[in-house]
């Protein structure tokens, strides 16, 4: 069987059949998923039973795998996981539910906001595989916003003003906005924010789109309280209904995103219930601006 796509939303976003991601991809089916990428910046995998080691090995397919480090709190002792794995789970090392108060947890909640895999990063991710081991049936999905379409839509002097914009990231920004903290000395380190230019041009297709985050702190030369109100109204309009898909997950679902050319955030869901995640990311290319001045 050949892999087709059949599309989900009238913008993007793709559900393949054809493959089983549980054996060796042939060359001619890695080009057809990284081509559906290209049209449709994110596609459905439904019904793939897979283990880590199959996960890791699919996503490496796409390019080098992107280490979780760096990305959250969790002490190396507390991980699940392998590096090469990000747990989006709602379980602690021995495979419990997080306590509400748990710093862990406290933390995961910003993957609520809408947001870009690794834009904190100076090389930010290309793509993101996630996998639902148990997913939940109540609330828990996940949004995507095309932000191509979203670029497209602009008014031409608003993508006048923003071409040469750039921005600072860092996970300070994004959970400091929900009253996360204190950081410790360490995370302060970590999370130093770096600098991402506010429209981005895809390799391929050519297409232009925000690369918006709520890891934007500020706009490079503007003051923060302006940069902060102008980013904020470019998301609200970004995040439109019009631009959202919404994947409601079955068992077994993966799903693969183009961090270069959506935002995503996870739906809140009974956190009571075990909700078992984990994630591939792919390492971009280059940065998308240089990094030497980043504060």
């Amino acid at each position: 069987m050949s892999i087709t796509i059949r599309q989900l939303h009238p913008l993007f976003a793709g559900e393949v059949s054809g493959i089983d991601l549980r054996r060796p991809m042939s060359a001619a089916e890695v080009a057809a998923v990284e081509a559906g990428m290209d049209q449709f910046a994110v596609l459905v995998f439904h019904g793939q039973d897979i283990t880590d080691e199959q996960q890791v090995a699919f996503s490496r397919n796409f390019g080098k795998i992107e280490q979780a480090v760096g990305s959250n709190v969790t002490k190396p002792e507390d991980r699940r996981l392998s590096l090469d794995i990000a747990d989006v789970s709602n379980l602690d090392k021995d495979n419990k539910v997080l306590a509400r108060d748990d710093r862990q947890r406290m933390f995961n909640l910003g993957n609520r906001l809408w947001h870009s895999d690794s834009s904190f990063r100076a090389v930010p991710a290309k793509y993101s595989l996630l996998s639902g081991r148990v997913v939940v049936t109540d609330g828990g999905n996940t949004e995507f916003a095309d932000m191509r379409a979203a670029y497209d839509a602009l008014p031409e002097a608003t993508k006048a003003e923003i071409e040469g914009l750039v921005c600072e990231h860092s996970l300070l920004y994004s959970r400091g906005s929900m009253g996360f903290g204190p950081f410790t000395a360490e995370e302060l380190v970590t999370f130093k924010p770096v600098r991402q230019r506010l429209v981005r041009t895809h390799p391929v297709t050519g297409r232009k789109s925000l690369y918006l985050s709520s890891h934007i702190g500020t706009i490079v030369g503007w003051p923060m309280p302006e940069a902060r109100d102008f980013i904020r109204e470019l998301a609200e309009h970004a995040t439109q209904r019009r631009f959202v898909h919404a994947h409601q997950w079955r068992q077994h679902d993966l799903v693969i995103w183009d961090n270069r050319q959506l935002m995503h955030r996870v739906r809140p869901f009974d956190e009571t219930k075990v909700r078992d995640m984990r994630r591939t990311t792919i390492q971009g290319e280059a940065p998308t601006v240089a990094q030497q001045e980043a504060a």
